[in-house]
C-alpha cells in the first residue's frame, strides 16, 4: 500500500533543476517531485510554450514543462517571503497561512497541465479547452497526477483543481496563480523574453518579489514598489505587441488553422483516404482524456509530414507551407472601412486559382494591458492590482500611476487580412509569372486604398 504524504515533511536533501531564468528551481517536497515524474507532467516537455512563435523567433523552443517549473519556483519564493514577513501570527486574518503552501505549489506546478500542441489553434478546430482539460486531468482517478495528489488526502485533488478554476475559498492562493500580476505571468514574460531574444519582458522580478504581500482581498504590493509594478505592466504590453502578436507568428497560426480545417474536411469525405494517426479521435469528435494525453508536437508534425505527400493539392500545399515556413502573409486593415477592398482582393486571389476558404483569413489579435474592478459595470473588470501604504490603506494601481492610467481599459492590437505570400512578393517568385498581372492588380488595390502592407 502506498504511504500517504506528510505535506510538512521535507526531502532529506533538496533537489534542484538548473534553470536559465531563475538559476535554480528548488524541490523540497516529495509530493512535488513525484508530480514532476508523472507521465502527464513529463508530456509537457514535448509541447512548446509558444507554439508557432518559434518560426519567427528561432530560440523560442522552450517547453510548457520548463514554464510550469518556473511558475512553481516563483510561487515557492513568494510563500517563503509571506511566511517570513506576513504570517497570520504577525498580521492576523489578513496574513499568510502557511498551511496553504502545498495547495498553492501544486496548483502552480499543474496550472498548464491541460495544454496541448499548438493549443489555441487546436482548440479552435477541435473544440477543446485547456483549462477544462487541466481540471479533468487532476480529477480523473486514471491519471498518475490524480493518484499522487490523492495520497495527500481524498479531497486534495479537488482543492488543487479549484485553485485553477478560481473557486478556491482563499483569494490569496487564487491570485498567486491567476490575476493580473501572478506567478504564471511573471514567469512566462521573463522566460519568453529570454528565449525569443528580446528585452521587453525583462522587468525587475527581484523587486516585485520584494514588495509583494498578502492582503484581505488577495495579494497587494507595497507602495514603494510601484515603479517595479509599472515596469511589469509595460513589459507585458510590449511583449504582446512585439512577440505574441507578431504578424509572422500569426501567419503561421493561420496556415496551421487552414491546414487542420482542410484535413478535417477530407477526413469526412468518403472519396479521400487520409492518414491522421493520433488525431483520429478528434476528427471523430469522440476523444477520451487518454487520447488527448497522447498528443504532443511530435504527433502533430508526423501527420503534417504525411499530408505533405497527399494527392489533395490543397492539403499537401498547406502542409508544405507550414513545415517549410512559408506562412500566409498579411496586410493590416481598418474594420468597417476596408471591407469592400478586401472583398475585391479575395476575388483577385480566387481568379488566380486559389480556394479562398483555405488561402485567405481575417485575423484579429487584441489585448487589454490592464483593467480595474468596476462592480456596477456590465463587465466589472479583472482582479485589479492594489498598492498598500505603510498604514495599511489600499489604492488601485492606475489611481496612483499616470503611466498605468494611460494603458488602463484600452484594448490594443490590430486586424490583419492573410493571403498567399506570393501576392505580396511578385518580383521575387518566378513561379507566379502565370498570374503576375493579378498580383500587380492586388498590390495596386492595396496602394490605392491605403491598406498597410507590413513589409513596406
Amino acid at each position: 500500500m502506498t504511504r500517504p504524504y506528510d505535506v510538512t515533511e521535507l526531502l532529506p536533501i533538496e533537489k534542484v533543476f538548473r534553470d536559465p531564468v531563475h538559476g535554480y528551481i528548488h524541490i523540497q517536497h516529495q509530493l512535488i517531485l513525484d508530480l514532476i515524474d508523472t507521465k502527464e507532467f513529463q508530456r509537457l516537455r514535448r509541447i512548446k510554450q509558444l507554439g508557432t512563435a518559434s518560426f519567427t523567433f528561432h530560440g523560442a523552443e522552450h517547453s510548457r514543462f520548463s514554464h510550469s517549473l518556473g511558475v512553481y519556483e516563483i510561487t515557492r519564493r513568494i510563500c517563503d517571503k509571506f511566511v517570513r514577513n506576513f504570517s497570520v501570527e504577525k498580521e492576523g486574518a489578513d496574513g499568510w497561512d502557511d498551511n496553504e503552501r502545498i495547495v498553492a505549489l501544486c496548483a502552480a506546478l499543474l496550472h498548464d497541465i491541460g495544454h496541448g500542441p499548438y493549443s489555441h489553434t487546436f482548440e479552435a478546430i477541435f473544440g477543446t479547452d485547456h483549462e477544462d482539460l487541466s481540471t479533468r486531468i487532476i480529477l480523473s482517478p486514471e491519471t498518475e497526477i490524480h493518484q499522487v495528489l490523492a495520497r495527500v488526502g481524498p479531497g486534495f485533488p479537488k482543492k488543487v483543481a479549484s485553485v485553477i478554476q478560481h473557486t478556491y475559498p482563499n483569494p490569496q492562493v487564487v491570485q498567486l496563480i491567476s490575476s493580473q500580476i501572478d506567478a504564471d505571468r511573471m514567469d512566462y514574460l521573463q522566460r519568453d523574453a529570454y528565449f525569443t531574444g528580446v528585452t521587453y519582458g525583462a522587468f525587475d522580478l527581484t523587486r516585485i518579489l520584494r514588495v509583494i504581500r498578502p492582503s484581505k482581498n488577495g495579494i497587494a504590493f507595497q507602495f514603494q514598489g510601484m515603479h517595479a509594478v509599472e515596469d511589469y505592466i509595460v513589459s507585458r504590453y510590449q511583449m504582446y505587441m512585439q512577440v505574441y502578436f507578431h504578424r509572422v507568428s500569426r501567419g503561421m497560426e493561420v496556415t496551421l488553422d487552414r491546414l487542420l480545417k482542410r484535413a478535417k474536411k477530407l477526413y469526412h469525405d468518403p472519396q479521400y483516404s487520409l492518414p491522421v494517426g493520433l488525431l483520429e479521435p478528434f476528427f471523430e469528435e469522440s476523444f477520451t482524456l487518454n487520447d488527448y494525453l497522447r498528443l504532443d508536437d511530435g504527433a502533430m508534425t508526423t501527420c503534417f509530414t504525411m499530408w505533405q505527400e497527399h494527392h489533395d493539392p490543397i492539403l499537401s500545399d498547406l502542409a508544405g507551407r507550414f513545415l517549410d515556413r512559408r506562412p500566409l502573409k498579411s496586410v493590416r486593415f481598418t474594420p468597417g472601412k476596408d471591407e469592400p477592398v478586401l472583398k475585391k482582393l479575395e476575388s483577385i486571389i480566387e481568379e488566380a486559382g486559389y480556394d479562398t476558404e483555405y488561402y485567405t483569413a481575417y485575423n484579429s489579435s487584441y489585448d487589454l494591458p490592464y483593467d480595474f474592478y468596476r462592480p456596477h459595470h456590465d463587465k466589472p473588470g479583472k482582479t485589479q492590482i492594489e498598492l498598500m501604504y505603510p498604514d495599511g490603506s489600499i489604492v488601485e494601481l492606475s489611481e496612483a500611476s499616470e503611466l498605468v492610467k494611460s494603458l488602463t481599459g484600452k484594448i490594443r492590437g490590430d486586424e490583419r487580412f492573410y493571403v498567399p505570400k506570393e501576392f505580396l512578393n511578385a518580383s521575387k517568385r518566378e513561379e507566379i509569372s502565370l498570374f503576375e498581372p493579378l498580383v500587380e492588380e492586388f498590390n495596386r488595390y492595396i496602394r490605392n486604398n491605403a491598406i498597410i502592407h507590413p513589409d513596406n
